[in-house]
């Protein structure tokens, strides 16, 4: 199956998530463009990846959109968690506008929500997977795993960061963990045969 992120931390937890599965990156199969996402939701974003490099390999294809839910901002940063504080993707200053945004704010309960899509070869059907992680935002960053907001969330099940879990801590209970579950029982359940690449 062809993941299409340019995201190395994305294809390196979902290979992680779904070990018994082949996962080629896009540069495995040669495409280095852009691949749009201008969807107003994740689920249509994830949509929107993975037909992208569909049409163009006819293969197997999944993608995920992710974005952080603050409870106290109406859900902000939500579909715009990347760009938050613009188009440059910068984590750091993605983390520092929802600290100041949220400023003291008792109420920081949150969830990561992740929207897996997966369009099977070669008959082109869609089917789409969730995960959710409940938590809240913290003061501030702790530690230097993870990457995006993973240093200012903060699970139920830990009293400690994303960035401070192992990864395979976090994948048990991350939002994109989740969601991968539902894809590879899904994929293990009969429904579905790889294809060829033929």
């Amino acid at each position: 199956m062809i993941l299409a992120t340019n995201n190395a931390h994305k294809l390196d937890e979902m290979r992680a998530i779904l070990s018994g599965h082949t996962i080629l990156s896009l540069a495995d199969i040669g495409f280095s463009g852009d691949i749009p996402e201008d969807a107003d939701n994740l689920r249509a974003n994830a949509i929107q990846k993975a037909q992208y490099i569909y049409d163009r390999f006819q293969r197997t294809v999944i993608a995920d959109d992710t974005g952080l839910e603050v409870d106290a901002l109406g859900g902000e940063p939500g579909v715009y968690s990347a760009r938050y504080a613009g188009d440059g993707h910068d984590s750091k200053a993605n983390m520092r506008k929802l600290l100041d945004r949220l400023g003291d704010n008792e109420n920081r309960a949150a969830q990561f929500r992740t929207v897996i899509a997966l369009i099977t070869a070669p008959d082109g059907e869609v089917h789409t997977f969730e995960g959710i992680a409940r938590g809240h935002i913290t003061t501030a960053e702790s530690g230097a795993g993870g990457f995006g907001y993973d240093p200012i969330f903060q699970p139920e099940e830990y009293d400690k960061t994303f960035a401070e879990l192992t990864e395979q801590q976090k994948n048990e209970i991350s939002h994109r963990g989740r969601a991968a579950q539902k894809l590879a029982a899904w994929l293990c359940s009969g429904q579905w045969t790889v294809d060829s690449g033929q």
